[in-house]
C-alpha cells in the first residue's frame, strides 16, 4: 500500500517536473515580463532590489547596536544583511506568487500551459533581485574583511533548498488565493510575523523556554543559518539539521505541486 502511494507520488511529481521543462522557454518569457513590469516607470529601477534590504539593515543595526545592543559573533550589519537577503527573496516570492494567478486571469482562462509557471516566474524574479542585492553583501564582506572560503561552493545547494521550500509554499498560496481572495492579505501579515520567528535579524538561540522549542520547528531557520555558515563563518551547516530541512523542502514542494495540479481544472471557473 505504502509502496503504491510512493510510486504514484513519484510518477506525478516527475510528470509535473517534465511538463515544466517542456515549457521552460515560456517560463523564461514570463519571468522577463514580470521583471520588466515590476520596475517599469520607477526612478530607481533595479536599485530597489538593493535598497530594501540595505535600508532594513540600517534600521535594525541602529536598534540592535545602539538602542538594544545585541551580541553576535559577526559584525551586526553584515550579520543582519546576510539574513535579510535570503529572507527578502523568500518574502517577495511568496507575496507576488500569491497574486500571480489572479493577475493573469486572461491567460489562465484562454490558453493552456502549466499554471505553475506563474508562481515559478515570481520566484525567478525574486532570484534576480537576490543576485543584484548580493553585490552589497560582497561589498560588506570586503569592508569587514570576511574571507571567502571553499564553503561558498555549497551556496548553490542552500539556494536550491530554499527555492524548493519557497516553490511549495508559493504554489499553495497561489492556488488558495484563487479560491479565497483573503489569502493574499492574510499571507502578507503572516510573512511579517514569520520573519520575527526566524533568525533574520537576531539569533534564535537567544530565546529560551517553550517559545524557543516552537521556533526551532521553523524550516527557514536552518536555511538562513546555512547562508551565514557558508558565507561568513567558512563552515558547512550542521549536516543533520540541513538534511532534515532539505527533506522537508522536497516534501513541501511535492505536496504543493500535487495539490496545485489536482485543483488546476477548477481554476477557470474561480477566476
Amino acid at each position: 500500500m505504502i509502496k503504491a502511494k510512493l510510486d504514484w507520488l513519484t510518477q506525478n511529481v516527475s510528470a509535473i517536473v517534465k511538463e515544466q521543462f517542456e515549457f521552460r522557454e515560456l517560463l523564461l518569457q514570463m519571468t522577463l515580463r514580470d521583471l520588466i513590469l515590476r520596475y517599469k516607470q520607477t526612478v530607481l529601477g533595479f536599485g530597489w532590489a538593493v535598497c530594501t534590504p540595505l535600508l532594513n539593515m540600517i534600521v535594525f543595526s541602529v536598534i540592535f547596536t545602539r538602542v538594544a545592543p545585541l551580541h553576535t559573533d559577526i559584525p551586526y550589519p553584515i550579520y543582519a544583511y546576510t539574513g535579510l537577503l535570503p529572507w527578502n527573496f523568500f518574502a517577495s516570492s511568496l507575496k507576488f506568487s500569491a497574486i500571480s494567478l489572479t493577475r493573469n486571469a486572461n491567460l489562465v482562462t484562454k490558453v493552456y500551459f502549466p499554471r505553475e509557471i506563474f508562481p515559478f516566474a515570481s520566484i525567478l524574479v525574486g532570484l534576480v533581485d537576490f543576485a543584484i542585492a548580493s553585490t552589497v553583501l560582497m561589498a560588506l564582506m570586503m569592508y569587514y574583511r570576511v574571507a571567502v572560503t571553499w564553503t561558498i561552493l555549497f551556496l548553490p545547494v542552500v539556494i536550491l533548498v530554499q527555492m524548493a521550500f519557497t516553490a511549495g509554499v508559493a504554489l499553495l498560496l497561489a492556488m488558495s488565493n484563487l479560491f479565497y481572495r483573503d489569502v493574499q492579505y492574510v499571507s502578507d501579515v503572516g510573512i511579517s510575523i514569520w520573519m520575527f520567528a526566524t533568525s533574520v535579524v537576531y539569533p534564535i538561540e537567544k530565546i529560551h523556554g517553550n517559545l524557543a522549542a516552537v521556533l526551532k520547528l521553523n524550516p527557514m531557520n536552518p536555511i538562513i543559518d546555512a547562508y551565514r555558515a557558508v558565507l561568513l563563518r567558512g563552515e558547512l551547516p550542521p549536516a543533520n539539521t540541513f538534511i532534515v530541512v532539505a527533506m522537508i523542502s522536497i516534501v513541501v514542494f511535492a505536496a504543493g505541486s500535487i495539490v496545485f495540479h489536482c485543483a488546476e481544472f477548477r481554476f477557470a471557473e474561480r477566476i
